[in-house]
């Protein structure tokens, strides 16, 4: 087949495919009446910050508006910042990550905000500043701006941005990794570490805008200060190794909360990320890893390409004591007006997890239209002590869903979360003792659907759209009359890469 005929027909196919995707990702909606009217006018965990346009090398011009659109970062070379620290072995990266989000029905009440993160991270790669092979120093912190949707408006306990945070500005990592043995099979990282930067991560859900597609909900909730994920951390040591070609194991052990007390705002009572607390229990996690086609694997002439998957299953435990969620130190109910108030305490916590990326089909004619589907599943039998005793995402990715957008990704993908019947029961007795309105808790679900345009290689632009049923798994709303409505929610996130 000529190239000419080739190019036409992989045009074809992917126009095709655009309308399929696009009609579906207005169907979500559209069945709303809200919606309805309004089609008239990373870095953290659940972000993240597809590569734009192919982009040239930077320019030496120490200025930036030369390379408007030709550079990958909008400052350029910083006006010779960068080649200065790359000369001592450094790369420095700023991102600033936008949003505005609303809801448009349900939640305590209707309305939009806005937030916003700035990322900071500077990396030392000692082989380059003086010759020690395989060591990486990295350092980053965080300006958090803005105001909390989820928290304001929704109530939901999946939170509808993963950037959502108290507004602060804080250290978030600080840690150095060490290769080993021939080949570099297993590296060692000691210090200051976000979990959610390698552990129980899927590498398609990191396009969504929803917090629970990064750090899943189960830990968020269930850990003491929601474990060391964005915009906490702990300290402690991983090690990496990749034993054969496919597989990789990663295990950890790091401080049981990532705030010094399990009293308060974890993020306010450790305000700048520099408290370093080591007076709780311990958080031990192990991940095994299995992804195909592994390193140096082969394509023969006549032979399909294998498709690209990634398969994890792990489990954490935290060795912490955890209150009961329903009975009192003497074996009352806590809604019990003779309760004592203080919960039974429950030694220790666990959960098991499991994870999946997988490429399903590739336009042979241009391999970089590809259509791949993720899930991911987290569990804890522990009841007894934990908010949510289970959890589930998944979706689907169409890579370069329209002619002439290389770059761009349209998704479709839900969550949903169980309130524990430990929780549920509680909710029972409040009914029982107050006879006041008091929902009893279930599951709450959303969906999804997005789009990442790359406008240039700094800059994306991605809208978004969010449907939340039972939000909170049906908690009461403002005036305590009834249940939280079902949330529409729309907005549009930017990236830049400076």
């Amino acid at each position: 087949m000529s190239t000419l005929k080739r190019v036409a027909r992989a045009r074809a196919k992917r126009a095709a495919w655009s309308v399929a995707g696009l009609s579906a990702l207005l169907l979500c909606g559209s069945g709303h009446p809200a919606f309805a009217q309004s089609q008239q006018p990373s870095a953290p965990a659940g972000q993240q910050v597809q590569p734009g346009p192919a982009a040239a090398p930077a320019s030496d011009n120490s200025g930036f508006l030369s390379g408007l659109g030709v550079n990958g970062q909008l400052l350029g070379n910083m006006w010779g910042l960068r080649p200065f620290l790359g000369e001592y072995g450094m790369t420095f990266t700023l991102q600033e990550t936008s949003e505005v989000l609303g809801n448009v029905t349900g939640g305590f009440h209707t309305g939009f905000t806005y937030d916003g993160l700035t990322t900071a991270t500077l990396q030392l790669d000692t082989q380059r500043a003086f010759g020690w092979h395989g060591g990486t120093f990295d350092v980053s912190a965080l300006q958090i701006h803005g105001r909390n949707l989820s928290v304001e408006n929704l109530g939901t306990l999946q939170t509808a941005s993963g950037i959502e945070a108290d507004r602060a500005t804080r250290l978030w990592e600080l840690w150095y990794d060490q290769k080993f043995l021939d080949g570099d099979w297993v590296d060692l990282k000691i210090g200051q570490q976000s979990l959610d930067q390698e552990f129980i991560t899927s590498q398609n859900a990191a396009l969504y805008v929803n917090t629970a597609f990064g750090w899943p909900a189960v830990p968020s909730l269930d850990l003491p200060g929601g474990g060391p994920a964005y915009p906490l951390s702990a300290l402690g040591v991983r090690l990496r190794a990749h034993p054969s070609g496919p597989l990789t194991v990663l295990a950890g052990v790091f401080n049981g909360n990532p705030a010094p007390t399990t009293v308060g705002d974890p993020q306010q009572t450790n305000p700048s990320g520099t408290s370093f607390p080591l007076n709780g229990g311990t958080l031990a996690i192990a991940e095994l890893q299995f992804s195909f086609p592994s390193t140096g694997g082969m394509t023969y002439p006549g032979q399909s390409a294998v498709l690209p998957g990634t398969y994890k299953i792990g489990f954490w435990y935290d060795s912490e004591s955890f209150a009961d969620q329903r009975f009192d130190n003497t074996g009352l109910s806590l809604a019990n007006p003779a309760s004592t108030g203080i919960p039974q305490q429950h030694s220790g916590d666990y959960s098991l997890y499991a994870v999946a990326d997988q490429t399903v089909w590739q336009d042979s004619d241009d391999p970089g239209h590809t259509l791949s589907l993720f899930t991911r599943i987290m569990g804890t039998p522990e009841t007894n002590r934990n908010l949510l005793d289970f959890g589930l995402n998944a979706g689907v990715n169409l890579k370069a869903p329209l002619p002439g957008r290389d770059s761009d990704t349209l998704g479709l993908a839900m969550g949903y979360v169980r309130v524990s019947p430990r929780v549920a029961g509680l909710d029972r007795d409040s009914q029982f003792y107050t006879g006041a309105f008091t929902p009893v808790r279930g599951g709450e679900t959303y969906i999804e659907a997005t789009y990442q345009y790359a406008a240039t290689s700094w800059l994306q632009l991605q809208p978004d759209l969010q449907y939340v049923f039972n939000p909170g798994g049906g908690i009461a709303n403002a005036n305590g009359t009834a249940r939280v409505a079902n949330e529409l929610v729309l907005g549009v996130r930017t990236n830049i890469t400076f």
